[in-house]
């Protein structure tokens, strides 16, 4: 049996020899091998690893882009190396992807509930800048990162407008822009928020509204579209603008209803119409922003 199992040793590591010799006929194997400065037994066993080395160096050389990378492992170069054992393997990390990594890095910063990855990436290079009604909120934005960074608050804004127009994007790109500067934000769709909030009770409820009050920078997002409750406006909306208004933390809103409507509408409820308490919540808004209004076409047809 001993005898068998040698036997077909000898017959594979022939193989693996003459694979070995016919790779050396490639030029760039043959200077990749002696390079690494390993006897030949070694090398032998490694021949497929070693023409994925000299592959992926010659990918490296002719870099497509990082997008468009055909190593293996995207943004990564295999390589090997001499080492006690005789020969082994490793990942080195491409220059261009430390470098995306490290633009990215910001984005720890930024903390998103339920919007879309468009919304995550949003930039004000990116931005429509060929409708003039935005300029107002281009003016807003530049003053806000002006008056925030001396003074570590300022008035947000509610950004009320037409359907599709961009106004989420438009308070992403800001709030990008503070992430690059160390600066923490907090992006809500707050139909969704008020959903899981109520589906939390009992488990991490008070954790996720803890967070949403105190975190530095606050978008509600889409706030109106929601049904009204006594819960939701008294429970939940009140006690955020409360404590945002007494810590002085910007927050900022985006609505298809402009604030007067947003009045109306959270006056009704299934108790029936309660004004004074409605009239509370926008005068907490009105305090906290600078209103502004973007009528423009749907961006997302």
């Amino acid at each position: 049996m001993q005898k068998i199992c040698n036997l077909i040793k000898k017959q594979d590591l022939s193989k693996l020899k003459q694979y070995y010799i016919e790779a050396l006929q490639n030029k760039e194997f043959k200077e990749y091998v002696d390079s690494l400065d390993v006897s030949e037994n070694v090398l032998i066993k490694y021949t497929s690893q070693l023409e994925d080395v000299v592959k992926e160096k010659n990918n490296c050389l002719n870099c497509p882009g990082l997008n468009k990378c055909p190593n293996t492992l995207r943004g990564h170069l295999l390589t090997g190396f001499k080492d006690q054992d005789g020969l082994n393997f490793n990942y080195k990390t491409c220059s261009l992807l430390l470098k995306e990594e490290k633009s990215y890095a910001y984005r720890k910063n930024i903390t998103c509930f339920d919007l879309p990855k468009e919304i995550k990436n949003a930039s004000f290079k990116e931005a429509y800048r060929d409708d003039t009604k935005r300029l107002p909120i281009f003016k807003f934005f530049k003053d806000f990162i002006d008056s925030y960074q001396k003074n570590g608050n300022s008035k947000g804004l509610y950004l009320s407008g037409s359907f599709g127009s961009g106004k989420t994007y438009l308070i992403a790109a800001l709030f990008n822009e503070l992430a690059t500067k160390n600066i923490s934000s907090a992006l809500v769709y707050y139909p969704e928020l008020l959903r899981n909030l109520k589906s939390s009770f009992g488990t991490d409820y008070e954790e996720k509204f803890t967070f949403i009050k105190t975190v530095p920078l606050l978008l509600l997002d889409d706030i109106g579209a929601e049904s009204t409750t006594a819960w939701s406006r008294d429970e939940v909306l009140g006690p955020i603008l409360q404590y945002r208004m007494e810590e002085d933390l910007p927050t900022f809103f985006t609505s298809n209803l402009t604030i007067d409507e947003l009045e109306s509408s959270l006056a009704t409820t299934s108790n029936g119409v309660e004004k004074i308490k409605a009239k509370r919540i926008i005068e907490r808004i009105k305090q906290l922003t600078v209103p502004l209004e973007l009528i423009s076409k749907n961006r997302r047809n």
